[in-house]
């Protein structure tokens, strides 16, 4: 057994012990479809968002652990429920009085409101595809619609029409009265309106294949369950898709759990066992609301982008996935930093802790040297937020004149992540902080320590480090009678930055300018900042 086997297994980072209840699975033999299958589901009736990306990230964090232990091949399915019904009209897309006329099809029959794909589905799809490729996931997009149509799931419909009663045994219970009255887990195709039917199932035929139900306008309807002419219900269509397919691990949401208990039932009734699962918790938005694709609250992947690396939500995801968290703009900058943060560490840990680094799970085991264009702390995202806050900075080129100066050696072609990084700045600058920067004047107390700190710049050598010059700004705030220093701070903060909380301002003072800095106190002091 090699050293990094023996260290996996006594991993304790969460995707190390989800992988070893694959590895008791299949203790004795390897599945006889000669790979271990991961699962990811996705439901395309609105746009992807974060939390659609965080169930691939995290399976893959598994998978990618599971490799460590185990020889054994395996294969990841993202699939999409693109045959559900359009039940709603998303509030966040164009054209909704369109969509409108297409309630009840199939999602990959309703037309696109963008125009610019086959579906509706086929637009949620791929958008969803288009994210994860270029985060560079290793998987396998699979259409439900392309499942039912092609014949691939007609053995399990056909074995849930044999197991018909016992399915109706399980989940009718679990339902309300009045829903249990006229509940099938088929949902007959209807062939003249292309409509999924939620309707009563008035007969069975498992030695025909068919069904027999009360179509919308009374009339008795017999069809084929196979071929496409039927869909199941989404919690006997879960269970069918692990039976047929063979799946041995899925996520899902913890407001899933009792599904996840009635799919387990009905997939062990067809013949086949569940798969191992994990439950994680659900993003709220800013309100603490949960967020939802339809309603189109919280954050969306393109947006998380437009102000930090994948490599940052991909930390997000990583981090205490069974506890509840706010996704909103205001987490992006200490993701940012967090990450730069872990792949700092895992150039000096021994081999056992770097299992235990977020970084290692993110990468695969391998990420990216520090010295490879990514900045070290000296140069995290909250002093280039802060940097670019203070600049005022709407371009790149104005905040690599700071960064230049302060690093020499590095230019956006050889410090290419850093490169990145100062445009994520400015863009996470220009909405989301610039818009709500509220300076202040300082009080007589805080005058005079302004003003001694003034003095202290004034005296320092013009190479002062970071380090001197964080050592001069916290000793004036000793001098003086705050409560406690994160007051002084906090003082500097709101009335050079223009908000609450900011940079650590040895190291910004050095990268803004020793006299720049100097510039600001005496705008502050005469009144004639923000």
């Amino acid at each position: 057994m090699t050293d990094d086997r023996t260290y996996a297994q006594a991993a304790r980072a969460w995707p190390f012990e989800e992988a070893r209840k694959l590895v008791e699975r299949y203790k004795a033999a390897a599945p006889k479809k000669g790979y271990v299958l991961f699962e990811t589901g996705y439901g395309p009736s609105g746009l992807p968002h974060i939390g659609t990306f965080g169930e691939v990230v995290r399976t893959t964090m598994v998978r990618q652990a599971f490799q460590r232990l185990s020889d054994i091949p395996t294969r990841l399915f993202a699939f999409s429920d693109d045959m559900d019904g359009l039940r709603k009209v998303p509030t966040n897309v164009p054209n909704q009085e369109m969509l409108a006329q297409h309630l009840g099809k199939p999602l990959t029959k309703v037309p696109d409101p963008f125009g610019t794909h086959e579906s509706f589905g086929h637009h949620n799809n791929a958008m969803l595809r288009g994210f994860l490729d270029g985060f560079g996931f290793e998987y396998e997009f699979q259409s439900s619609t392309d499942m039912y149509m092609s014949g691939r799931f007609d053995q399990g419909l056909l074995d849930v029409l044999r197991h018909y009663e016992q399915v109706q045994e399980i989940m009718l219970p679990s339902l309300r009265e009045e829903r249990a009255a006229s509940y099938s887990p088929f949902l007959p195709v209807c062939a003249k309106t292309g409509r999924v039917l939620q309707v009563p199932v008035l007969e069975t035929n498992a030695s025909a294949g068919t069904i027999v139900y009360q179509d919308e306008d009374g009339s008795k309807v017999e069809t084929l369950v196979t071929g496409g002419r039927c869909k199941l219900q989404w919690k006997p269509d879960w269970a069918m898709r692990w039976h047929v397919l063979g799946v041995d691990y899925e996520m899902s949401g913890k407001d899933l759990i009792p599904s996840v208990q009635l799919a387990n039932k009905i997939c062990r009734e067809l013949g086949s066992p569940p798969p191992e699962g994990f439950n994680y918790e659900l993003f709220l938005d800013d309100k603490g609301q949960k967020i939802s694709k339809s309603k189109g609250n919280g954050l969306s992947v393109e947006e998380w982008l437009e102000y930090a690396p994948p490599e940052s939500l991909a930390l997000f995801m990583y981090q205490k996935p069974r506890a509840a968290k706010r996704l909103y703009f205001d987490v992006i900058p200490r993701a940012v930093d967090d990450y730069l943060t872990f792949v700092e560490k895992f150039e000096e840990e021994a081999p056992a802790q770097k299992l235990e680094n977020p970084a290692w799970h993110i990468h695969n085991g391998k990420p990216p040297a520090t010295g490879n264009g990514i900045p070290r702390n000296a140069l995290s995202f909250g002093i280039l937020l802060n940097l670019a806050s203070v600049a005022n900075a709407e371009t790149k080129e104005t905040l690599w004149g700071f960064v230049s100066r302060y690093l020499p050696q590095a230019n956006p072609q050889s410090a290419p992540f850093l490169d990145k990084m100062v445009g994520y700045a400015i863009n996470y600058y220009r909405d989301h902080v610039k818009p709500h920067k509220k300076y202040r004047a300082p009080d007589e107390m805080e005058r005079k320590a302004l003003e001694e700190l003034l003095a202290g710049l004034e005296a320092a050598p013009a190479g002062a480090s970071a380090e001197d010059l964080q050592n001069i700004v916290f000793e004036i705030g000793k001098k003086h009678p705050f409560p406690e220093l994160r007051a002084w701070f906090k003082t500097l903060y709101e009335v050079l930055l223009g908000q609450e909380t900011g940079p650590r301002m040895g190291t910004f003072i050095a990268l803004y300018g020793k006299n720049e800095t100097a510039t600001l106190i005496r705008q502050a002091l005469a009144g004639k900042i923000g």
